[in-house]
Formats: structure tokens, C-alpha cells, sequence
């Protein structure tokens, strides 16, 4: 839920620009996916592409 807290950190800055029902509706989509993601409804896929580098590319998780 780090996505959610950060947010809500966030949020004295953001408020002159959003509006209260722009921070609830964007509070409850960030609620409903952290909980189709721990619930395991949908999942997340990072692809790179690539037409190929000298000696590879290394990716860390």
C-alpha cells in the first residue's frame, strides 16, 4: 500500500490542484487494486524489448 500512503503524503501539495472527490476516488482505486493484487486477480508484467546489446542486459528484481 506504499503507493496509497505515498499519495496521501503527498497530498497538501497536490490539493490547490485536485479536488476532495478527485482524492477519494483516486484513494479507493489505489485501495481496490492493492487488493485485486494481494488477492491475486491481476498481476503486473514488466517486458523489455530489445534488438539486442553487446554482452546482454542485466535486470534486477
Amino acid at each position: 500500500m506504499a503507493w496509497h500512503e505515498r499519495f496521501n503524503q503527498a497530498w497538501p501539495e497536490l490539493s490547490s490542484r485536485y479536488s476532495a472527490t478527485f482524492r477519494r476516488m483516486f484513494n479507493y482505486y489505489l485501495c481496490a487494486c492493492a487488493g485485486a493484487f494481494r488477492a491475486r486477480d491481476i498481476e503486473l508484467w514488466q517486458v523489455l524489448f530489445s534488438r539486442g546489446v553487446e554482452g546482454g542486459i542485466r535486470v534486477y528484481r
